[in-house]
């Protein structure tokens, strides 16, 4: 009976100290048929965020179906009126290209794959767009897309 209850003191505690205060904002997007489309731009909206001289990070949800080590992506800043206030093309690496074994958390066959976007948001960012660059029409095995910024 106290190994039970050890166990559940010890689940209840590392629940409640496992949750991360180090984030001011994180979303994603499901993308619904598990394909991202060449054409289909991913965006979120950071209107009322404090934005200055913020760590920001991009989160791909992959399963074992995509068919690549790696996955390119362009990132766009956009200010209120829409205007490009940053271009940048990353390369985030999913799978480990000796292993094979996907990189990132999960359980089951999806996992996801946080890493930073190279540059920082300003106060004049409103809005981040994702675009897959990976010239293929449709990249299977793509799940969501997610935007997370840190305190």
């Amino acid at each position: 009976m106290n190994k039970i209850r050890f166990t559940i003191i010890l689940f209840v505690f590392s629940t409640f100290f496992s949750c991360s205060g180090d984030r001011l904002f994180e979303d994603f997007k499901s993308i619904e048929t598990g394909s991202w489309d060449v054409s289909d731009s991913i965006s979120f909206e950071l209107n009322e965020l404090d934005l200055e001289n913020r760590t920001t990070l991009i989160a791909v949800r992959f399963n074992e179906n995509y068919s690549f080590s790696n996955c390119y992506i362009r990132v766009i800043g956009m200010d209120s009126l829409n205007k490009v206030i940053e271009n940048t093309l990353i390369n985030v690496p999913l799978f480990d290209s000796k292993s094979g074994k996907p990189l990132g958390k999960g359980f089951g066959n999806t996992y996801t794959r946080y890493d930073t976007i190279p540059f920082l948001l300003n106060t004049e960012t409103k809005k981040v767009s994702f675009v897959q660059y990976m010239r293929q029409n449709k990249l299977d095995g793509i799940e969501a897309i997610g935007i997370k910024i840190l305190k």
